[in-house]
């Protein structure tokens, strides 16, 4: 598939996470493609972040946003870990803030919106930990049905 991002939007959102782990334990990616395969994006985000090897975190704190830009679909899931401690509304507030700007066609500004808000209960519920942190999965955007090589 072909990025939709520019270069300095990639980027952006590379910076945008890696800003959102400074504080925090936790894991965020973002995937992008074009269609999503299945009927309910939910789905397919759970889907790729089985793929992704997002389970693995130490503290299962990994949180994906998932974005099938020319069908329109968006989710943002969390692993168990953040899930169990973050309020019963949190998923839903944070999708809608993102789906916010997506209606203005602000899509980066939404993600990064989004990857803001999961970094900061990220930190409040997994804080950074200088003695045994370390970046567990890749910060780059991955695209289409891909496996990313891991930089982590």
């Amino acid at each position: 598939m072909t990025s939709p991002l520019t270069p300095a939007q990639d980027a952006a959102l590379v910076a945008a996470i890696r800003q959102a782990e400074i504080t925090t334990s936790g894991e965020i990616r973002v995937h992008i493609e074009d269609n999503c395969p299945t009927p309910e994006p939910l789905d397919r985000a759970a889907q790729v972040f089985g793929e992704l090897d997002m389970h693995k975190t130490a503290a299962r704190n990994g949180v994906l946003f998932y974005l099938a830009w020319q069908s329109r679909q968006f989710a943002v899931v969390g692993d168990s870990g953040i899930n169990a401690a973050v309020p019963d509304d949190f998923w839903e507030t944070t999708k809608e803030a993102v789906l916010n700007q997506f209606r203005h066609e602000n899509y980066v500004l939404g993600l990064e919106q989004g990857i803001k808000m999961v970094g900061e209960q990220l930190k409040r519920y997994f804080p950074y930990d200088a003695a045994t942190d370390q970046n567990e999965l890749d910060d780059s955007i991955s695209f289409g049905g891909q496996k990313p090589s891991s930089d982590a």
